[in-house]
């Protein structure tokens, strides 16, 4: 027995013997452990309220955005807090923290510059709100729905079912479309030619009764059809249509192209496509090809 309590003394002692020292602050085993533990307890803490917000502003007459950068600010809030405490463990005082503050905007400032660019150009979109979940984005090429944003990055859950890990400096140093940015509508445009010849307000009516046909577009406002050029081989006519389901827009526009198509074909309106007139002359006599 007294060999057992022994060796947990000389362990205990082993784990409380400091291994380096902070700014007068001596660092121990036991020390960091209890600092790891409260890290991780906090991010465990941080996750529960960000959802207790989430719920408790669930019936709130809130924009989905705003109540997201709350519920975000508030698990970013924990989490400094339980961090806070974490370094106060081990002994690791805000004064401490501030004679560090040299060296690692240092550190920060040359390795961890991209990170930093990001962490705050999370901030940024979280306040200002250029993007919210659920919108439908196009940034550097990159097209699809906003699944989840995050203090470094932000997920874009694309058409073709890939998400798409997008870092958050790119949502406000490029050129970013928005189609979700000032509503749930976006308007489509159809472009088709018909040839010289055609009875260009039947051609009128027949795209009309495209745009009211299809279930998905919107009967307010109105479809409408724009005599749009004089072209080359072809009288250049837009249909024009509002649409909600943003997500399914190209399937929508490929169901109005079908429908143009057997409608035009019905009607006998032609659709013309690029031709090249080829004139032969005679060749005089007595000149051969070599």
């Amino acid at each position: 027995m007294d060999s057992v309590l022994d060796f947990f003394k000389t362990a205990f002692h082993y784990i409380r013997y400091p291994l380096f020292e902070v700014s007068g602050s001596k660092i121990s085993i036991i020390s960091v452990v209890l600092c790891v533990c409260f890290f991780v307890f906090s991010v465990k803490m941080s996750k529960i309220a960000e959802k207790m917000i989430l719920n408790l502003l669930d019936d709130q007459d809130l924009d989905s955005g705003i109540k997201g950068s709350i519920a975000r600010f508030t698990k970013y809030l924990v989490m400094l807090i339980g961090s806070l405490i974490a370094l106060d463990t081990v002994g690791i005082s805000l004064k401490s923290l501030a004679a560090l503050g040299a060296v690692l905007m240092v550190g920060i400032g040359f390795g961890l510059q991209n990170i930093t660019q990001n962490f705050i150009s999370g901030l940024i979109i979280l306040l200002e709100r250029p993007i919210k979940v659920g919108d439908l984005v196009d940034v550097n090429g990159v097209s699809g729905k906003i699944a989840d944003i995050g203090a470094r990055s932000t997920l874009v859950h694309t058409r073709d079912d890939i998400a798409i890990i997008v870092p958050n400096s790119q949502f406000i140093s490029e050129q970013v479309t928005n189609e979700s940015f000032t509503g749930k509508k976006v308007r489509l445009r159809l472009s088709v030619g018909v040839s010289y010849g055609s009875d260009v307000n039947l051609v009128k009516s027949l795209l009309e009764q495209v745009g009211a046909k299809n279930k998905k577009v919107l009967t307010n406002p109105p479809a409408k059809v724009f005599f749009t050029d004089f072209g080359t081989s072809s009288l250049d006519f837009e249909l024009r249509v509002w649409v909600e389901d943003l997500w399914h827009y190209d399937e929508i526009l490929s169901n109005l192209r079908f429908e143009v198509m057997n409608i035009f074909k019905t009607n006998n309106i032609e659709i013309p496509f690029p031709q090249r007139d080829l004139h032969l002359r005679s060749i005089e006599k007595g000149l051969t090809l070599s």
